[in-house]
């Protein structure tokens, strides 16, 4: 059953709990932490307005991030239970792929998993293109390895810029060069593609500088393609959204993030990404509304759909798995929406460890 038709039974059952999502710690200190247990699917709300919904036609197209997918389409399944005539495509091009899409007028909504650059704010200009930016939910950007490797249950940031800076590349091969008590095992790379806002995040939280990466490492823009790759490769260390971890249990093992060097590991989890502990790797997670197609009575409606409490809730399901932001974020973001309000709060593009408390404002 592929991630849609199994959001669809989520959907009709919000009333089951999730497993814990313990993720190991470990590591070089005994101040691990580890994973806590997710919370429960609340019931969404009905629509208040569900009779116009009913009435509503058109097409709505949604491309980017493969972050954001889960999300974009989790929201669209349940949209079309109450407006059934809006067809809803969500396609998959990485962040910067969906941004040259959406500032070339192609799609009304590009899914991002990192604010919008200033290169792509001037594409957009050049094109005439006006957008909304609004925060959907919080992820945690998971390391993981092969469930048969014993080793590395946790990695300090250094060790990890070790790992995938630029000038690792064709250098550090073997696990025994990341840290001598590792084992002499051939070290095989899995991580985001250039064209991914995961890239972008993940190279600036770790590495220091956008887009600096070795380049001999398995890529793609797909992270369904790199569950794959690490779940067969005992030799496999890579990255991805922690969400991608959450529908593949038992075929990757988490390991924890040593942010400082003092021992203190801390894996992804519900709470760890909310709370803010899980650092350097967790981010908010947006999409990008056309102004133009805002207007447009089925994208108003998918919109707000999409930031009320007929939706929200269900982005804490396991078919979805990220974290949703605080009521008042998503009052405030849904109030920005209507108001047409346009550009970004993110004038430098990412921001390690970026808060949405700017939305409140």
């Amino acid at each position: 059953m592929n991630r849609t038709a199994r959001f669809m039974v989520v959907s009709l059952l919000t009333a089951a709990a999730l497993a814990a999502m313990a993720c190991g710690g470990g590591g070089k200190g005994d101040e691990s932490r580890t994973g806590a247990e997710a919370p429960q699917v609340a019931k969404p709300a009905e629509p208040a307005n569900k009779a116009e919904l009913a009435q509503l036609r058109g097409d709505i197209v949604a491309d980017g991030s493969s972050t954001v997918y889960p999300v974009t389409q989790a929201a669209a399944e349940e949209f079309r239970r109450y407006a059934p005539n809006v067809r809803i495509s969500v396609g998959i091009s990485g962040t910067g792929g969906g941004f040259k899409k959406f500032c070339n007028g192609e799609t009304d909504i590009s899914d991002a998993s990192r604010p919008i650059s200033p290169s792509e704010r001037e594409a957009c200009a050049a094109k005439g293109i006006e957008y909304i930016e609004l925060p959907v939910a919080y992820d945690g950007l998971a390391v993981v390895v092969n469930p048969r490797n014993t080793w590395a249950t946790c990695l300090t940031k250094a060790e990890l810029k070790k790992i995938w800076e630029p000038e690792a590349q064709g250098k550090v091969t073997n696990w025994k060069q990341v840290r001598d008590s590792f084992p002499d095992k051939p070290l095989k790379l899995y991580g985001a593609g250039t064209d991914s806002g995961t890239f972008d995040y993940f190279t600036e939280a770790i590495v220091g500088k956008e887009k600096a990466s070795r380049g001999d490492y398995q890529a793609s823009e797909d992270d369904n393609v790199l569950v794959q790759g690490v779940a067969s490769d005992e030799a496999a260390l890579g990255y991805f959204g922690y969400a991608y971890v959450v529908e593949n249990p038992g075929k990757l093992k988490v390991v924890a993030v040593d942010n400082k060097g003092d021992g203190t590991c801390v894996a992804p989890s519900f709470e760890t990404v909310r709370n803010g502990t899980y650092q350097p790797l967790s981010r908010p997670i947006f999409i990008y509304v056309k102004k133009t197609s805002a207007s447009r009575p089925e994208v108003k409606a998918f919109v707000n759909f999409y930031l009320s409490k007929s939706f929200t809730p269900l982005i804490q399901s396991r078919e979805v798995g990220y974290i949703a932001l605080p009521d008042e974020v998503y009052q405030a973001v849904a109030q920005r929406f209507n108001a047409g309000i346009t550009g970004t709060l993110f004038p430098n593009g990412a921001e390690v460890g970026a808060t949405l408390d700017r939305y409140l404002k």
